[in-house]
């Protein structure tokens, strides 16, 4: 954006310009009184991005200046809206209280920018997903002499969470597509690929000493070391992350978990593309609704959907840790009566992450302190729930001795909270009566002064003989007599009065007894407020000096995932699997949870086993459209990812040895603002795979090869199934509609042709969506036409160009063994001779038969004709 110059600007305007320059890539919220107003480019993209007037204040240049704004009130609401539009916002405040008389006139009040608003440093519910982590994230590629992995460091400032990971460069992509951060300060030339347009430029320190340096100093310690061992690349992106919110927070840092560095080999690799193909935390159209999450969430806090959506994000790698996370969850499965009393307490159970999160930035209000009361006692009842059990699994275990701590604390809010207090601290009433001897002195001057307006008033009525006098309190004026406008003639010339003010439907009028009563009232009430304020932050102050908060809230949010898994496994469909370090691959009456999540109440999901055991670990799937190969093909990766996060499983049961990369390539897309067709996505998402995928790793790829012409398809599906059979030796499932392609079974050894089960009655199709061994010999696209609602007549005429293409193809194509044979690698399994290929006579004569329509003599008949063709 441009801006006018500064020259001749008004005292007022000259203000905003040198706010504006702070930070002049984001909107500037200009608090004035009780509205925060917006001027010039600032003005005209606010109010066509939030459908609010555009008006005009004031000239500057000779032009009248654009001008909109939004009430301070109601200022959060906007805010959202800029936000998920991605504008950033600075806001300047007001930082002294208004002058009265000559000096108002004299220079405008002080304003400074006390918050930079952007993508990843929100902290107001208003402005966050409940549910939802809110990432700021930092990249640092090392480049020259330096040389390394690049280095991450990511943030969630409204809870605190705080890591960082170095990884290879062709990784980078598959991280970013797990955090999925809400903004990404990088450099220019950092390839951010989907992400590009969260990117903010960012400032790195002078050097690698002093990023470590700085770190240290923000945590009070010696050296980084203390926290872990982290790379160069990682603490310059962690120190520099810790600089951007310290910008934005106008120099406050908020409390921040200690740096934890990761190892993303702990993690299952999942790259955009498959996290994109199978909806795990949103769906395409960027909601929640038909996800993964939304089908196996039964959590019932926040904190625990967050962390949730963590694990669904990122699967783990270790048999060990996975199992840890099962037995907690199983234990509670023959426990309804102990689950439900874990759900009933955990409801009440407010989000203590981010309520620290604000108060830790002086931003919090009476309700974040009540928080942090009422989640101390959620805490305290989860103990004593558990503690009636002695054989908690170790989860449980160690997450109920983390609740069992911060007494002093609990007892201290219990004691210095009010019941119920306000939304606002301005409003009073925070602090309970009784806490404090001062504060109670003054609220019984400012309370008891009421009794005595009230009294003052009558008397005052009587005095003068007008019943309907009131004593009022005016913001400017104070307390005054107030009298109607016809009643004020007889009161004019008291000299017990002094008029104060004159409207058309009323008069006020002051005594020299009214003003020192007011002066002795508010000064009472000043002190009051100001003694809560004084008190409010002490409790603050020992509220952010606990320790232990942190813990208790990953623990009440893993008690409440426990709980979730417990209750979604309850009902007996789900099953908690197997997982170890060998390479198994067995499911049982598996099942597409968010499918099935998405049936009507009286429909059935028909499940299916699927097996990859490795000696027919590459499953080759045929089958027509609208029978169920790419539902299956998605069921079984996201049974992955569930067994692999320690989570129930939608199958009767399952045995996986773990997966270190999984790929999912389901369903056509093309990137046309990139210049990239379906076809060629396909192929990259292909080529991803190819140079990714190892041995234990699982590939479920759909259509390769559909995007071109018949025979350059066919040949990159048939190249791409022996690189996954041969070569990469992965676990795989390949659906397919080139049939031709399960003749290949008898050159691989550990290929398992399967096909869905289709059934052909009274001239109807019926898809079973069954998955069992054979392949399919059509594809009976003419009859999904139909269902699909084509045309009769278009369905008809298509039907019969299939018979002819189908003969015509039938004399001329080869069959598939007679295409090159690849060289199999050196270490692949031996590839058995070709089989014997058909006569294309006999193959001629076959795709004319009618089976249907032959006699008992013309089948005899047939049969003796190919036997001489076979002799021929």
């Amino acid at each position: 954006m441009t801006f006018p110059s500064p020259e001749g600007a008004t005292p007022a305007m000259a203000q905003w310009f040198a706010l504006k320059a702070e930070h002049p890539d984001a909107l500037l919220f200009f608090r004035m009184g009780d509205f925060y107003e917006l001027f010039f480019n600032d003005a005209e993209a606010a109010a066509s991005a939030l459908d609010i007037s555009l008006t005009a204040r004031g000239t500057h240049g000779g032009e009248p200046i654009p001008m909109c704004g939004v009430p301070v009130h109601a200022a959060q609401a906007y805010l959202a809206r800029l936000i998920r539009r991605g504008f950033r916002v600075s806001v300047a405040e007001q930082t002294e209280a208004p002058r009265k008389g000559r000096a108002a006139a004299k220079a405008p009040l002080r304003r400074a920018v006390v918050r930079l608003i952007t993508p990843g440093t929100l902290t107001e519910d208003e402005l966050l997903e409940a549910g939802r982590q809110n990432l700021l994230a930092c990249i640092v590629c090392p480049t020259g002499r330096q040389g390394g992995d690049p280095g991450l460091a990511w943030i969630d400032i409204s809870t605190g969470l705080f890591e960082t990971a170095s990884v290879p460069a062709h990784d980078m992509h598959d991280l970013l597509g797990r955090l999925d951060p809400a903004e990404i300060l990088c450099a220019d030339d950092v390839d951010l690929g989907d992400f590009a347009d969260r990117r903010t430029p960012v400032l790195l320190p002078a050097s690698t000493d002093a990023a470590r340096q700085r770190m240290a100093e923000a945590f009070g310690v010696a050296s980084l070391d203390a926290f872990g061992t982290f790379t160069d690349a990682e603490a310059m992106a962690a120190a520099a992350a810790i600089d951007y919110i310290r910008r934005s927070q106008a120099g406050q840092l908020p409390r921040l978990s200690y740096p934890r560095p990761g190892n993303a080999q702990d993690v299952l690799g999942l790259d955009p593309a498959t996290r994109a193909s199978l909806d795990l935390l949103r769906s395409r159209d960027g909601t929640t609704e038909h996800t993964l999450f939304a089908a196996v969430a039964r959590t019932v806090t926040a904190a625990g959907s967050r962390m949730l959506a963590d694990w669904i994000a990122a699967p783990l790698t270790d048999p060990a840790t996975i199992a840890r996370r099962q037995a907690g969850w199983t234990w509670l499965l023959d426990k309804p009566d102990l689950r439900d009393g874990l759900r009933a307490s955990l409801r009440a159970a407010p989000d203590m992450a981010r309520a620290l999160g604000r108060l830790s930035l002086g931003r919090g209000q009476p309700r974040d302190a009540v928080a942090i009361r009422l989640a101390l006692d959620v805490a305290r009842e989860i103990r004593t729930i558990l503690n009636q059990r002695e054989d908690l699994p170790p989860i449980l275990a160690l997450a109920a001795g983390h609740l069992d701590r911060a007494h002093d604390l609990q007892d201290l809010l219990a004691r210095a909270l009010a019941e119920n207090p306000p939304a606002r601290m301005d409003d009073g009433g925070t602090i309970a009566a009784g806490y404090d001897a001062e504060l109670d002195s003054h609220r019984e001057l400012r309370d008891g002064s009421r009794r005595v307006i009230a009294a003052l008033q009558q008397e005052y009525a009587e005095h003068f003989g007008i019943p309907n006098l009131k004593i009022r309190h005016h913001a400017q004026l104070g307390y005054v007599i107030e009298v109607p406008a016809a009643a004020a003639t007889r009161l004019r010339g008291n000299a017990e009065l002094i008029m104060r003010q004159g409207t058309a439907s009323a008069s006020r009028f002051s005594t020299e007894r009214l003003v020192a009563l007011d002066q002795k009232i508010a000064q009472a009430a000043e002190n009051a407020t100001l003694r809560e304020r004084h008190l409010f932050t002490q409790v603050v102050r020992q509220i952010l000096d606990e320790p232990a908060l942190p813990d208790m809230a990953a623990a009440l949010a893993g008690i409440d995932i426990a709980q979730s898994c417990a209750v979604l496994a309850g009902g007996g469909t789900w099953c908690c699997p197997q997982v170890g370090d060998d390479t198994a691959f067995v499911i049982h009456a598996g099942r597409h949870p968010v499918v099935e999540a998405a049936l009507p109440r009286n429909a059935r999901f028909t499940p299916n086993d699927c097996d990859l055991e490795p000696d027919h670990r590459v499953m080759l799937l045929t089958g027509p459209n609208m029978a169920g190969k790419s539902t299956f093909l998605r069921q079984v990766a996201l049974a992955i990812i569930l067994a692999q996060a320690g989570l129930p499983v939608a199958a009767q049961d399952m045995r996986l040895g773990v997966v270190d990369r999984l790929f999912s390539r389901v369903g056509a897309a093309d990137d046309l603002a990139r210049g990239r067709s379906t076809f060629m996505v396909e192929m990259t998402e292909t080529a991803a795979i190819l140079n990714q995928a190892g041995p234990r790793s699982l590939v479920v790829v759909d259509e390769i090869g559909r995007g071109t012409s018949t025979l350059d398809g066919l040949a990159i599906a048939w190249a791409v199934l022996e690189t996954l059979h041969s070569t990469l030796r992965c676990r795989a499932i390949f659906a397919t509609h080139f049939h031709e392609l399960a003749e290949l079974a008898n050159s691989m050894p550990r290929l398992s042709p399967h096909t869905m089960s289709v059934r052909e009655w009274k001239g109807q199709v019926i898809f079973q969506h069954e998955v069992v061994p054979g392949c399919a010999r059509r594809s009976w696209g003419v009859h999904v036409a139909r269902l699909a609602g084509v045309p009769d007549a278009v369905v008809r005429r298509a039907g019969r160009l299939l018979s002819m293409l189908e003969k015509e193809r039938g004399r001329q194509a080869p069959p598939l063994p007679l295409f090159e044979q690849a060289a199999p690698a050196p270490d692949a399994d031996p590839v058995p001779e070709p089989a014997p290929t058909v006569p294309p006579a006999i193959m001629e004569m076959l795709e004319g038969l009618d089976p249907d329509a032959l006699t008992p003599r013309t089948a005899l008949e047939m049969l003796y004709h190919l036997k001489k063709l076979m002799k021929a």
